[in-house]
């Protein structure tokens, strides 16, 4: 490998080494050997097979809002985060009530930042003035908050263990003036007609935005995001449901050290293998999950025909819950136009039948969840880590 392939690390003036990239595309040239090809392959063929499962689904965007959610959960499980999945979803079906717990709001921070980034796309594409807005939509109002939304750093940042020093730091982004020059370059790069495989773009693009690590927090969660929005903005998904997070959860270790190989030894061709194999898994695990839910809900659709006979409410509960799969009777209510004892007489009789589970304990303003549905999304979360394996420390003072 060579060393100085993907750039080179630089003593600065107060002793501490950062490292500075080298523009995209990698030189020397990408060595594409048969494994990598056949992983490539798989993973092309996953993304084809998932994107054609989606397209079977009666509401795909129902599909697509929790598997936004669940990559909001499990992408900020990443950065030390405890909030899960269906503490997010009651969150949502009672917005009334006040408090916010701090772990939640950054993950309904990332659904909004998600989002925001997807309807942009139709106007904007990749670009760094939408990385800069996607990255205000993750940090405004929450925890990082103070960490200046939406700007790039002036100062130095590093990563390493949480307190770690600049000197103890596992690795050291390029300064800020030697960061917006890569910037600049990686922007570039994006707009570029390149003759590479787009996935192995998405691979290259991804692994630069780490290194550079332009942002004092949440770098970690906008490169994450920067997948998806290069599939979608590519056409390779027509619908937003590629998220690694999971997969890089699992190999987290892994994950850290091939960034680092590509840095220490210029070794893409890891990177990329680690990287390709994700897609794959991940696109397999999405194509299964929506089969599934195409199998609960015609099952369902005839169970409650059944259980609620002469009306059409019951159908149309069951329709909210594949959008909504928490609720309370006022939600149903709401939602439905339906009177409050209407909305009470269907939780009521859906929870009778097992089809809603009572989630909160409480005799007034009770929670209700889908349970078959929420195991889908569900049974594969890890959970939350007692701390992040990284973190991204800012420096205080300018260096």
């Amino acid at each position: 490998m060579d060393a100085g392939r993907a750039g080179t690390y630089i003593r600065q003036p107060t002793g501490y080494r950062a490292f500075i990239p080298k523009p995209l595309p990698v030189d020397p040239p990408l060595i594409i050997d048969q494994e990598l090809w056949a992983t490539l392959s798989s993973a092309d063929r996953a993304l084809g097979r998932l994107d054609g499962a989606t397209e079977v689904l009666p509401n795909p965007y129902l599909f697509v809002a929790m598997y936004t959610r669940r990559e909001a959960v499990l992408s900020s499980q990443i950065e030390g985060t405890q909030a899960s999945l269906v503490e997010v979803l009651e969150y949502e079906a009672a917005a009334a009530r006040k408090g916010l717990r701090g772990d939640v709001a950054e993950v309904v921070n990332y659904v909004r930042a998600m989002n925001h980034g997807l309807e942009r796309l139709e106007s904007l594409p990749v670009s760094l003035r939408l990385i800069r807005e996607i990255h205000e939509e993750l940090l405004t109002d929450a925890r990082g908050g103070r960490r200046s939304p939406g700007e790039f750093r002036r100062t130095q940042n590093w990563i390493g263990p949480p307190g770690c020093t600049l000197a103890q730091a596992a690795f050291v982004p390029p300064p800020a003036h030697e960061m917006m020059t890569a910037l600049g370059d990686l922007e570039a790069f994006l707009h570029a007609d390149v003759d590479l495989p787009i996935l192995v773009n998405v691979g290259l693009v991804h692994a630069q935005f780490e290194t550079i690590h332009p942002f004092i927090d949440g770098n970690g969660r906008v490169g994450r995001l920067l997948i998806t929005f290069l599939l979608c903005q590519r056409k390779i998904l027509r619908q937003p449901l590629l998220y690694l997070s999971l997969y890089l959860t699992r190999h987290k270790l892994e994950y850290y050290e091939r960034l680092m190989a590509i840095r220490d030894y210029g070794d893409w061709e890891g990177w990329l293998k680690f990287f390709l194999r994700g897609v794959a898994e991940v696109a397999n695990q999405a194509t299964d999950t929506a089969r599934r839910i195409l199998e609960l809900r015609e099952e369902h659709r005839h169970f409650v025909s059944e259980l609620i006979r002469g009306s059409t409410n019951g159908l149309r509960l069951l329709d909210l819950l594949y959008e909504q799969p928490i609720v309370s009777a006022r939600l149903v209510a709401r939602e439905l136009a339906v009177s409050n004892p209407t909305a009470n007489s269907l939780v009521n009789q859906f929870k009778n039948a097992g089809l809603l589970i009572e989630t909160t304990g409480r005799h007034r303003n009770r929670l209700f969840g889908y349970g078959s549905y929420l195991s889908l999304f569900e049974d594969d979360l890890p959970h939350p880590a007692e701390e992040p394996a990284e973190a991204e420390q800012p420096v205080t003072a300018s260096d």
